[in-house]
């Protein structure tokens, strides 16, 4: 197999599209809270990188896409990257180098459980956090990555489609959210006091951001430099488009004056929608996923202040709505005209795609719920999850980093 310096080069790229995304989610997350928790909501996402870089070389690699186990893992043939070197695998991109898949797929690796920690915002021990994102990527995204997108996965061999996380990244962890919702103690005066974002510019930037990192996390799970990652590349923007524009509208019509968190929140979710999609769907399906994801999602947070759980940053009601919406579309949308390795969905003649894709949502949103609700259950009877109510108070800034953000 010959290695494409063009393809390898879009791949790299990429990588480092989807990299910049985690520090972009920081300042998202970071610009959401209040002031006293900035430094530690901002640096969560930081320190995230460094964590899940070495776990993914040392051995969350080789239980993602090393060799198969019975559909539900890999193997730790590759632990250390063994056997992950510089000629192509055939399986994981045949013109590029294994490591550069290896390289490209950490990074979905990084930002998935970075994604869940809106959900307890403002009030988790950072030991605990630390050791809860190493068992959550371990035990959770890393079998659910196989399941899906590993040579001899299960929901792989079962035809699922899941272009570039829809499943993978934004359900599990949505999922995740919710559960983490359910199992911490709300924060100090939830429902009784103001807990806005301190910091609009923040959040704006922060999408922005992300917007731009989304072009690698979609046109590069091509994984070659061609037409599908031009197509994905389309797609994608044009579902974060109209997801802005769907939130904001709404958000005009209820409070009286378009909100800029609304327009932006509407973007990234617009953005999580398309992504299972984004590789088998044409511009017109993105526009409607888009649509999509900007009304379910904003109906979904406005039913959680309703029924009062404290999802913080509402990770659920963005990502886990956005995901398994976009999940349900792909099955819908899905044609060979734009991906001929790919199926045809429901409107394309093949409606057993549909019943496909609600599988794989409720394999993985079961598997996501049980296995966080275990590990959050194990931590807080052994190390305690949230902070004490003084921390709290004075907030994490100083009670965990004794580093506020502003003097």
């Amino acid at each position: 197999m010959n290695i494409s310096a063009g393809d390898t080069a879009w791949v790299l790229t990429s990588s480092a599209l989807v990299l910049l995304m985690t520090p972009a989610l920081g300042f998202f997350y970071g610009g959401m809270v209040r002031r006293k928790n900035a430094t530690a909501t901002i640096f969560q996402s930081y320190i995230i990188v460094a964590l899940i870089s070495v776990q993914w070389v040392l051995f969350g690699y080789s239980l993602a896409f090393g060799p198969d186990r019975v559909g539900i893992i890999g193997g730790l043939e590759w632990a250390g990257l063994r056997g992950v070197g510089l000629e192509a695998n055939p399986d994981y991109g045949p013109t590029i180098p294994h490591q550069a898949f290896m390289a490209f797929q950490l990074m979905f690796a990084i930002i998935t459980p970075a994604l869940v920690t809106g959900a307890f915002a403002e009030r988790m021990k950072f030991k605990t956090f630390m050791i809860f994102i190493l068992l959550w990527t371990t035990f959770v995204y890393d079998p659910i990555a196989h399941w899906v997108w590993g040579a001899g996965g299960w929901l792989r061999n079962l035809g699922a489609i899941d272009f570039a996380g829809g499943s993978v990244v934004h359900i599990s962890s949505g999922i995740a959210a919710l559960v983490a919702a359910l199992t911490f103690k709300d924060r100090l005066g939830f429902r009784r006091e103001a807990m806005g974002p301190h910091n609009v510019p923040f959040i704006i930037l922060g999408a922005g951001m992300l917007w731009f990192g989304w072009f690698g996390f979609n046109a590069g799970s091509a994984l070659a430099s061609g037409a599908l990652a031009v197509s994905a590349f389309v797609a994608t923007n044009t579902a974060g488009a109209m997801g802005a524009l769907t939130w904001m509208t709404l958000s005009w019509w209820r409070g009286g004056k378009p909100s800029a968190i609304g327009a932006v929140s509407g973007g990234v979710v617009g953005l999580a929608a398309v992504t299972p999609a984004s590789g088998y769907v044409e511009p017109a399906a993105a526009l409607l996923i888009g649509l999509g994801g900007g009304l379910f999602c904003f109906l979904a947070c406005q039913l959680r202040g309703k029924l009062g759980f404290d999802d913080s940053l509402d990770v659920f009601g963005c990502h886990g709505i956005g995901g398994i919406w976009g999940m349900l579309a792909a099955g819908i949308f899905a044609t060979t005209l734009v991906n001929p390795t790919g199926p045809n969905g429901l409107l394309a003649g093949n409606p057993g795609q549909l019943l496909i894709q609600l599988l794989a949502i409720a394999a993985t949103s079961a598997y996501s719920f049980a296995a966080t609700f275990v590990i959050l259950k194990v931590l807080d009877r052994t190390m305690g999850l949230n902070v004490p109510a003084d921390d709290e108070t004075g907030g994490l800034d100083l009670s965990q980093h004794g580093e506020p953000a502003y003097q």
